[in-house]
């Protein structure tokens, strides 16, 4: 930009100043655009690729409608940066987007009118959307709703099921279809080749006839036909572009070039005034303006802070130990390559789970189904019953989309399927649609479950060799990040099912931690023996389900408090299993339970600040601890005297 011209972004506070904006100037400002989400997203991570893909759509998607009062859906929502910027939020709070002093990296209603809908996972723009076109018709008004979504989302059965309901529910619903090829890794399945026909074969490029005769009338129109062959309806026992749509009762639009601002523009107008759902399938490039996120879109989809030159990751500091993922990974090749019966499953993210080195040393056992958690637990359903061992990788938080199928196919039919839960506990930045808080809660409660999460990368290893040695469902729960360093064995371990490890003994508190709070319990241990001169006790826990109870009647007859730590809702998790259990067992020991509080927890800069936030900071727990043992205490010697 050259040094005479003032930045136009900052200008852009809100959609009204976008549309005073000359339209010559436009290319200018989504130059601006692509240079914050690049500057930003190097400093804080973040969705880069998927917003650098949809600048030009975002642009016209407000120069055609009326937010707040017209409404945007975007499905996952990690793409709705530039709209952010469009609708008053271009400040400081921007510039530090996904950090606890920020925006939210996804949409929320709370966070601005403009934001009509929030979300985080991926599939649910159409049926939100359609639900609020239905709300409309039946109360009278006049909005637009417009659902944004990307050829991924078709891989995903709730976009499907919607797609089903459309033309018998409104008439009026704009679907933009935001083709770049791409989820988070590379599409796959029938409906990816689907669409990359729409684009390469000259048939399938037909528009209806009235946008044709619509266009021909509007300046710019004979270019816009030129973008693309058209075929005669005749032609319609061939396979065309608008046949699935139009099956369905929608009006098919496209494919057109989703960098050109006019073009979209001329496209969108027609759509706002069509008697029918529309769909408009729109082309972008995923990373487009930054070569590097072009280059690597998969990496680029999320990435860490990067450094803004040359595209390369910040290093971390040295002797930082490794990502659970990749300890993982590793290990599933290790065991795969000695068993081919093991196969892994991923729903669209090989490399978030730690899945790449398996499809790459052994391809024919890795398997990804797309966006499609149902299908993916429903196929390693069937594999089991062949004699296969399935290894489903999936989030905590996206598991949450199967759990019929893991009730109902999986623990009912007691299947040897093997679940790992990545992400268990916080995703700090990217705040609650991603934090894996559940998952004790609602597995616990199935039957044939097996649950367990690790103290550290040894143990994962060992957790891992154990689910593919067991003829059962098991979950193995682990956090996002960095393990501790340990070092893993040469040969791993196989555990006793429900069998807890004692760390240390202790007669006055006896500590239960499962997994990654084992570290945090040896530090309050320390503390309050240092302190206050208690002897405290430390159990890794290792299960979930089932617990050890001999060890944990034990433990807990002895002691006068039990403490349970957790890193997941403290409502009908861990704690609240040895509760249960200390209960029907009549142990009257008091248990203090140590979790996430019953709410939904935000998104922030670290672990860290969103414990302190919750009152879980070691000083926080400490202060609980030694209060709720001191009230003990002080009873028992009230009761004597």
């Amino acid at each position: 930009m050259p040094s005479n011209e003032a930045p136009l972004l900052p200008r852009i506070q809100s959609p009204a100043d976008l549309k005073r904006l000359a339209p010559e100037l436009r290319p200018r400002l989504c130059a601006e655009i692509r240079d914050a989400l690049i500057r930003v997203t190097s400093t804080n991570g973040g969705h880069l690729g998927p917003n650098l893909g949809v600048v030009e759509l975002s642009v016209a998607l407000h120069l055609v409608f009326d937010t707040p009062a017209d409404n945007f859906v975007f499905d996952v929502a990690h793409q709705g940066y530039v709209h952010k910027l469009l609708t008053g939020r271009n400040d400081e709070r921007f510039e530090h987007i996904r950090k606890s002093d920020g925006y939210s990296g996804f949409l929320y209603r709370s966070e601005s009118p403009h934001d009509c809908y929030g979300a985080g996972h991926a599939g649910t723009a159409l049926s939100a959307a359609l639900g609020m076109a239905v709300a409309r018709d039946r109360l009278g008004g006049s909005e637009h709703v417009v659902a944004v979504l990307g050829d991924a989302a078709f891989t995903c059965g709730i976009t499907m099921e919607a797609l089903n309901n459309l033309a018998s529910s409104t008439r009026r619903l704009i679907i933009v279809l935001n083709d770049n090829k791409w989820s988070i890794a590379r599409n796959v399945g029938a409906m990816a080749r689907y669409l990359n026909e729409l684009i390469t074969n000259p048939v399938y490029n037909r528009i209806h006839d009235d946008l044709e005769s619509f266009l021909r009338r509007v300046p710019g129109g004979d270019s816009i036909l030129r973008f693309g062959a058209l075929a005669k309806e005749g032609a319609k026992n061939m396979v065309v572009p608008s046949v699935l749509f139009e099956e369905y009762g929608c009006r098919y639009l496209g494919p057109v070039d989703g960098h050109d601002v006019d073009l979209l523009v001329k496209n969108l107008e027609f759509a706002k005034h069509a008697e029918s759902p529309v769909v408009l399938h729109v082309l972008t490039v995923k990373g487009k303006g930054y070569d590097v996120a072009i280059d690597q879109p998969e990496r680029f989809h999320g990435t860490s802070p990067f450094d803004r030159g040359t595209g390369s990751a910040k290093p971390t500091k040295a002797g930082t130990p490794a990502n659970y993922q990749d300890v993982f990974g590793s290990a599933l090749v290790r065991f795969a390559t000695e068993d081919r019966n093991i196969v892994g499953i991923t729903a669209a993210m090989p490399s978030g789970t730690g899945l790449t080195p398996l499809a790459e040393a052994l391809p024919k056992q890795f398997f990804d189904v797309g966006i499609a958690e149902e299908h993916a637990v429903l196929f390693a359903a069937g594999m089991a019953t062949k004699g296969l061992h399935p290894v489903c990788a999936i989030y905590s938080t996206f598991v949450q989309r199967a759990f019929d199928c893991i009730v109902h196919d999986v623990c009912l039919q007691n299947l040897p399927v093997t679940f790992c839960l990545d992400r268990a506990g916080l995703s700090p930045n990217d705040g609650p649609t991603h934090h894996g808080l559940f998952d004790i809660a609602f597995l616990r409660c199935i039957p044939n479950t097996i649950l367990m999460q690790p103290k550290d990368e040894d143990e994962l290893v060992d957790m891992l060799h154990t689910a593919l040695a067991t003829p059962s469902p098991t979950f193995i729960r682990y956090p996002r990040g960095a393990g501790t360093g340990a070092t893993i064995k040469a040969r791993p371990a196989k555990l006793e099912i429900g069998r807890a490890q004692s760390l240390r003994e202790g007669s006055d508190i006896v500590i239960w931690a499962l997994g990654s709070m084992v570290q945090y319990a040896l530090a309050l241990a320390d503390r309050l023996t240092r302190e206050e001169g208690l002897s405290v006790g430390v159990i890794n826990a290792r299960f979930a389900k089932p617990l050890d109870e001999g060890l944990l009647q034990r433990s807990a007859v002895a002691a006068a408090l039990v403490v349970t730590m957790e890193d997941h809702a403290v409502t009908g998790g861990f704690g609240s299993a040895v509760l249960e259990f200390l209960h029907s067992t009549g142990v009257k020991t008091p248990v203090e339970r140590i979790g996430w509080p019953d709410r939904f927890v935000e998104h922030g800069s670290s672990v860290e600040i969103l414990r302190a936030s919750c009152g879980l900071s070691p000083n926080d727990i400490a202060q609980r601890v030694s209060t709720r043992f001191r009230g003990i205490r002080d009873s028992s010697v009230e009761v004597l005297t």
